[in-house]
């Protein structure tokens, strides 16, 4: 590591030469719209060529493939509607249970027929498609057991409608599908936006640059057209357009969205600059040494992308309860039908009957929406309460994070510099005077620093004769008196003696410290630091208590993280942090065997937010690490951390009910539906079998909407 200029006061540089590793591919989509998802023939092979010149292949084709998946799916279900009304209005067993009577005319059946089997073959094409994969690749799932569903009802009510005895399965068939493409298409809607971050980390890299020609003018040119030895202009307030080196001027640079790193850094000849990164309010020339994919900022883009991938895919609970209704609903529906026919000798109409009655009432209605309306009430729940739940499966297994990192900066602290302690050496000044006299100074100056100090003033007096002094503090005449507001190192430099002793706690903890000199003999020190949120004291406290180990990552100095540690209590920290360390911490505590889950809140966060098990990013914070989080924290506290956690087990205890109520029922319904005690005179049909059905899709909704996050405190 390197030490950082001084900057009016003490810190330390990261050293921006850090290379960040890569790792390989490693998985797409989760879940059962995977199965779907190899219906749409997308190549995800593409690049996507960004402003300045960043190749990042995969990452927009992969957005694009699931708003095309949700888009389908949408379209689907709203066809497939839009047919299931007439569909309705023509049932039978509807029409009698609405008591309009019986609706007939000519060639009425046929009608029935014609629009179901649209519905059939255009609704029901991705999981006739789910259906065939799985039975392809030995692999029976939710899309076999729904594939197999509408067939069987298709099938069956086609060979009623053309005059085999029996009764149509037409409005079961045309409502578990449409049920079942509402319930995929929340499915896509949830995991949508997993590319984002990457679009929003290309995004700080401005999209032009000021070269600086041979004769020394500038032009404007595209980022992408830089070169490696090129010398560019950037201009106060601009970003920096590539990894370099200073060669001339002198500013303060802000690379808190790079590193994290919550002070500007002093930057002069010779200092190493970040593509990316905002320069302050000085000009500055800098020589380009890294571009496009060997700049610091695409090598995080790819060490983001390669966690997303490498996220694990670990099935649902509706997709490993429905591989058992699967087995449970074909076994029970061929041992009925050969039971009835074969072995009682009932007639194949009668047998069949009773298949049918057996695969009907096995139907995933319930199951289908079980987890995706959970799902949904609980992310609706969620934000208005200040909880975006992004990605399900983080959010789902935060019920078992056994330890949370905490980035520093924007998280546990507020990111702003404040004054956190006031040491006055002359007994004839008083805090607010010492206060009231810098801010004077500093009221003139537009440091993050000198603002803070301002800040902390009611008012104070006007200053004259206000000059900068270069990289250790400012000075001015108050009150007709000659001020400085310096750094130690001025102090030390220009031998104006100081009660040291008085200051070391401060300097310990490092602190940045500011000292205030009156006509060149010291008054006071005005120490800085980075506030501590109100709030992050009670939150570590409850995590603690509910025996999570609390830990903490950041990109500052070891003796400001140890004095942040301190105040909080926290278990252990990590200093002098990059990007790609911080991921390679998180993999460290997960090989201990921890559930991890990593809160923070900027661009440096975001590979280790998305190779936590669970990403939680403060909402204060940048798009790019909300995108590569699973959970956003809308209200920027760290109270709401241990919320998630709450919401994640009360969220799992409803599904879990939902998969029993869907399931459950099916122990005593198929008996019942195979005809177990047709010797009583109880004989299930079709019919019944279907509401019996349905009724359990009525308890897995209301039961679902019962879910309060009040269950969570």
């Amino acid at each position: 590591m390197t030490d950082k200029h001084e900057q009016e006061h003490e810190h330390d540089a990261h050293d921006t030469s850090s290379r960040l590793g890569r790792s390989e591919d490693a998985g797409k989509e989760s879940g059962y719209a995977e199965a779907v998802s190899r219906d749409g023939g997308h190549d995800h092979d593409g690049g996507h060529d960004h402003d300045g010149g960043h190749d990042h292949d995969g990452g927009q084709d992969h957005q694009s493939h699931h708003a095309h998946m949700a888009r389908d799916f949408r379209l689907r279900f709203f066809i497939s509607l839009g047919l299931t009304l007439p569909i309705l209005f023509l049932a039978p067993m509807i029409r009698e249970f609405l008591g309009l009577g019986a609706l007939t005319f000519t060639g009425d059946r046929y009608v029935l027929f014609g629009l179901s089997t649209i519905v059939y073959f255009y609704g029901g094409w991705p999981f006739l498609k789910g259906l065939y994969d799985e039975m392809r690749e030995l692999n029976p799932g939710m899309m076999t057991l729904i594939g197999l569903a509408v067939t069987v009802a298709w099938v069956y009510s086609s060979a009623v409608a053309f005059g085999l005895e029996g009764r149509t399965f037409f409005w079961e068939l045309a409502t578990l599908i449409d049920i079942m493409l509402l319930g995929h298409w929340i499915e896509m809607r949830s995991v949508m936006g997993a590319s984002r971050a990457l679009e929003e980390l290309v995004k700080l890299m401005p999209s032009e640059a000021h070269r600086i020609t041979d004769g020394g003018d500038t032009e404007d040119v595209r980022i992408d057209e830089l070169e490696k030895g090129d010398v560019v202009l950037v201009k106060p307030g601009e970003k920096i357009p590539g990894d370099g080196s200073v060669v001339e001027g002198h500013s303060a640079v802000d690379e808190s969205m790079i590193t994290g790193e919550s002070v500007p850094v002093e930057k002069q000849e010779d200092d190493d600059v970040i593509g990316g990164s905002v320069n302050g309010d000085s000009s500055l020339k800098v020589r380009i040494s890294k571009t496009g994919e060997d700049s610091y900022l695409s090598q995080v883009v790819e060490l983001v992308r390669s966690a997303q991938e490498s996220k694990s895919r670990a099935q649902s609970l509706a997709d490993r309860a429905a591989k058992w209704l699967t087995i449970i609903a074909i076994s029970a529906g061929l041992i009925t039908l050969a039971a009835w026919w074969l072995a009682a000798g009932s007639t194949f109409v009668f047998s069949l009957e009773r298949m049918v009655t057996v695969m009907v009432i096995t139907c995933p209605h319930a199951l289908g929406l079980a987890v995706p309306l959970v799902v949904a009430v609980s992310t609706a729940l969620s934000a208005r309460n200040g909880l975006l739940l992004r990605d399900r499966r983080g959010f789902e297994r935060a019920r078992e994070v056994s330890a949370i990192l905490f980035d520093k900066t924007g998280t546990l602290t507020e990111g702003s510099f404040g004054v956190s302690n006031v040491v006055l050496f002359d007994d004839g000044m008083d805090r607010d005077e010492l206060i009231r006299i810098a801010a004077a100074v500093e009221s003139e100056s537009e440091h993050p620093i000198a603002r803070a100090i301002a800040e902390e003033a009611e008012e104070h007096p006007s200053v004259k004769d206000f000059s900068a002094i270069p990289g250790k503090g400012a000075k001015g005449v108050v009150d007709g008196k000659d001020v400085l507001v310096v750094s130690r190192g001025y102090m030390k430099e220009n031998d104006i003696a100081y009660d040291a002793d008085a200051v070391s706690e401060d300097a310990d903890a490092g602190k940045t410290l500011a000292f205030v000199v009156i006509d060149n003999e010291a008054k006071g020190m005005i120490a800085l630091a980075d506030r501590i949120r109100e709030e992050s004291r009670e939150a570590i406290a409850k995590l603690k208590n509910m025996g999570i180990e609390c830990r903490m990552l950041t990109g500052d100095n070891e003796k400001v993280a140890e004095w942040v540690a301190g105040e909080l209590e926290l278990d252990e920290f990590y200093a002098d942090v990059l990007p790609d360390e911080k991921a390679d911490i998180v993999k460290k505590v997960q090989d201990e065997g921890h559930v991890v889950a990593m809160t923070g809140d900027g661009v440096n966060d975001a590979p280790a937010l998305a190779t936590a098990d669970v990403g939680i990013a403060i909402g204060s914070g940048t798009d790019v690490a909300a995108e590569t989080a699973d959970v956003i924290l809308v209200n920027s506290s760290p109270m709401d951390v241990e919320r998630v956690i709450a919401f994640s087990k009360a969220t799992h205890k409803k599904m879990i009910q939902n998969l029993f109520w869907a399931t459950g029922y099916n122990v005593f319904a198929i008996p019942l539906a195979a005809g177990v005690l047709a010797w009583t005179g109880i004989l299930l049909s079709p019919a019944v079998g279907a509401v019996l059905m349905s009724m359990s899709t009525v308890i897995v909704a209301i039961n679902a909407r019962f879910l309060s996050v009040d269950e969570s405190e």
